[in-house]
């Protein structure tokens, strides 16, 4: 479910906050009992204790975990050869990479000096909002797939 679950590490916190009510306000911190050793009521939140947003937050969860994990999974792996096979024949993807669904395009005006490409992500950004994708773009040259 957390990106940190495919690598070497075991977080003290997670914060956890956005997608998880699908949308609806909600936030939570997670952390090692040793850490969240604090008095009852030491702490507040402004969204604190909304039952709508928990009762959103718990249906997601149980999507995540009866479904929608797998599916990321396996439709990102799909999307991921597809661009890596586009990759081959389209010079300026200098990098493919991403887990799941959240995966980034990397756009170079040359692959061997790796020279950013930011203009021309900006285009492939409103081309493909343009035809009903939603592309965000990160850092300086690279565009992702986002879906809300």
């Amino acid at each position: 479910m957390f990106a940190v679950e495919h690598f070497d590490v075991a977080p003290d916190v997670l914060a956890i906050a956005k997608g998880v009510a699908s949308g609806l306000p909600l936030g939570a911190m997670v952390a090692r009992a040793d850490i969240m050793d604090w008095e009852a009521g030491s702490h507040a939140s402004t969204f604190g204790g909304n039952p709508v947003s928990c009762a959103a937050a718990l249906a997601t969860i149980d999507l995540l975990e009866e479904e929608l994990m797998a599916n990321a999974a396996a439709r990102g792996e799909q999307f991921m050869t597809g661009l890596r096979t586009l990759q081959q024949s389209i010079e300026c993807i200098g990098d493919v990479r991403g887990k799941g669904l959240m995966i980034g395009v990397e756009l170079v005006k040359d692959r061997e000096t790796k020279e950013r490409a930011a203009d021309w992500r900006n285009a492939v950004v409103q081309a493909a909002f343009a035809r009903g994708l939603l592309l965000l773009g990160c850092g300086e040259n690279t565009s992702g797939s986002h879906r809300p």
